[in-house]
Parts: C-alpha cells; structure tokens; sequence
C-alpha cells in the first residue's frame, strides 16, 4: 500500500513539473510578425484598394503607369491633333467611300425607326414596338448596318491598322482600336449620323438623360481578340448616351452584361486593369453586383444596344475569334455642364481640341473645353 502511495505521489509530482515547463515555456516563448504586415496589403478606404508600400522609391517605381497616363492626358489635345495631321498626309485609304454617310449603309429597319421618330405622330410608346426586347433597364437593340457595310469598314480600318500611319488607342482600359474622328470619320459620317438618325431615337428614349439635346461624340472602334484583349471590365461611359454596333467579325461568347446605374451602385468602381502593376498589388476587382444580378445581353453582329451612359456595364471574354465595335460616345453639352460624369463635380474646363469632352463655357459658348480628359 505505501508502494503505491509512493508512485501516485511521483506521478502527481511529474505531471505538476511538466506543467510548471510548459508554463515557463509559453511565457519565454516568443512570437513574430511577418515583416510584410508593415508593407502590404494597406488598404486605402477611398478607393477600396489594397497597395504595397516598402519606400517612397518602390512606390513611385511601381504606381509610375499612372504619371505616364496623367502626362498622356495632359497632351492628348495636341498630340490627337498632330496624329490627324499626319494620317491626312501619309495615309492612303483602301475604301474612300465609307467615311461619307450613306443610306445604303443602314439596315432597312433603322431607317424606318429613325423615320418614324422624325415624324409628326411619334411616341415613346410607338418607338418601343419597332424595338427588340431587352431585358437590362432602358437598353435597346436595333439592326443598324448592312452586313457589307460593316465587311468593308472593317478592311478599310484593318488596312489602317497595317499602315505605318500613326495611332492613338481609345482609352486606358482598350488597349486595341482606332479612335475615328483622327482618321477623319467625324465630319462626312459620324457627325450626319447623329444628328440625323440617332438624335430623334435618343429624344424619345431618353429626353430626362439628354437624349433631346445631343451636340457632340466621342467614336471609336475597339477590337477583341484571342491573343489581345479578351474582355472589358466594369464600367461606365464618359457620355450621355452610348450607342455600341457588333461590326463583326466571326467570334463565340463575349456577350456583353449590365448592371446598376452608377449613382446607385454600393461602391466606387476604380478601372485599375489598364495599370499591371495595380494588378500585382490589389485585391480582386469587386463589383456590387454578382454575376446573377447583372443581366446578359447577346451582341449580334450589325446590330447596336443604345444605353445610358451611366448604366454600369462590361463585356465577357470572347471564347474564339476576333470581334469589332464601334462605340460611339453621345454628349450633351447642357447636361454635363452642370455635372461632369466622371468626376461628379461641377466641372473645371481646360481648353480642348475639336469637341474635346463635350463641354462649353456658357459665359462665351467657347466649345472647346474639356474636363478631367477621361
């Protein structure tokens, strides 16, 4: 019995000094942080977006994509003027025809909606039923051109693009197309095409977005492909109304998709994907919709979807091929006077080149203004 006694007492007194290291052990211990949580993944509440930051001179190394896109905007005016210049001087048109408007270009069913809204007895009402059904919000889809229209622009913008002729990109987040009005589209069709065709659909469809009073426009084509780009992210338009045509050419998938309108959307949507490096760097994009509250809308070659140019939007990858689009940015001057669109700030006016951003200076109606140069 004392035997047993004895050994109880050895194991109470064993476990009580492995208790007593144990203790000593976790009170010695020491613990670390990962040198990283000094330098990445700050989060900046403003632009909901994690960045790196290891020294002022990483940073600056890093983010520098963005100085060179402030300097690019900065003399956008100037350079687009002398890019012009010298397309009109070096560079040989394949087909002179298609940058003069004609009615021969358009689909029948086009010009009988633009002519039904020109006429006496026009209504929204009216319109609606010469459109197809969309089921995104106050998106609308109509055949626009011939599909040999659309084969024969597309040559003639192929045979630019193989020219030695200088070239001027869209915008930051289209690193492929061609913007029109510097290969001198504006004037003969573009401009006569608005003012003609798409003024009086706009004024029924949307006289409280300034579908009534369109003055200027931004056009350009932009061009998916398979070892190019692929898609487009979430986004909204510098413009009032947008019309965007499927111009061709064979492609699968790539439809594009809508969501909210901006003013309601639950976070600031910030187009980082045309910097690398901010891909390195940030979390994933994120968007207030999820995939099943953004509505898909199939894009058919010759056909155009008009929109509002504040409906947030995108375009799903293609899955083969190569597609076009002519986009063309609709502006109202007495609209974005009040309110620029993409600063949603009374805008501060910097003289522009031609339309410029579609601004005026209502003191004098000096045209060639332009804000924030998005």
């Amino acid at each position: 019995m004392l035997l047993t006694f004895v050994v109880f007492d050895a194991w109470c007194i064993f476990v009580f000094c492995c208790q007593v290291m144990k203790s000593e052990k976790y009170e010695f211990q020491k613990y670390y942080y990962c040198a990283c949580f000094t330098t990445d993944n700050i989060f900046l509440d403003e632009y909901k977006l994690h960045v790196r930051f290891a020294s002022e001179q990483q940073f600056r190394q890093d983010f520098s994509p963005i100085n060179q896109e402030v300097d690019r905007r900065k003399c956008f005016g100037r350079t687009s003027v002398e890019r012009a210049a010298a397309i009109r001087d070096i560079y040989q048109p394949l087909h002179p025809h298609v940058y003069h408007l004609q009615e021969s270009f358009l689909a029948p069913k086009f010009k009988h909606i633009a002519e039904y809204c020109s006429g006496p007895n026009a209504s929204k009402e009216g319109l609606l039923e010469l459109l197809d059904e969309v089921p995104a919000p106050k998106v609308y889809r109509f055949p626009v051109f011939e599909r040999q229209f659309c084969e024969e622009l597309l040559q003639e913008l192929e045979h630019f693009e193989q020219s030695a002729a200088p070239k001027g990109r869209p915008n930051t987040m289209n690193h492929y197309g061609i913007l029109l009005n510097e290969l001198h589209f504006d004037q003969g069709f573009i401009t006569p095409f608005r003012e003609r065709y798409l003024h009086p659909i706009t004024a029924l469809l949307y006289p409280d977005w300034g579908g009534h009073c369109l003055d200027t426009q931004k056009a350009f084509v932009v061009k998916y492909d398979m070892n190019e780009d692929l898609d487009l992210s979430y986004h909204y338009d510098n413009a009032e109304i947008t019309l965007n045509v499927s111009l061709g050419k064979d492609f699968t998938e790539g439809n594009l998709y809508f969501g909210d309108m901006r003013q309601v959307c639950l976070i600031v949507h910030i187009c980082y994907c045309s910097f690398s490096c901010l891909m390195h760097y940030c979390c994933p994009l994120q968007v207030p919709l999820s995939e099943s509250e953004c509505t898909e809308v199939q894009h058919k070659v010759t056909e155009g979807l008009l929109h509002r140019g504040q409906h947030m939007h995108g375009a799903l990858p293609i899955a083969s091929g190569q597609r076009w689009n002519l986009i063309i940015w609709m502006r109202a001057s007495q609209v974005r006077n009040q309110l620029c669109p993409m600063c949603q700030r009374k805008p501060s006016l910097l003289e522009g080149e031609g339309y410029a951003d579609g601004f005026t200076c209502q003191s004098d109606s000096l045209v060639n203004a332009s804000c924030s140069l998005a």
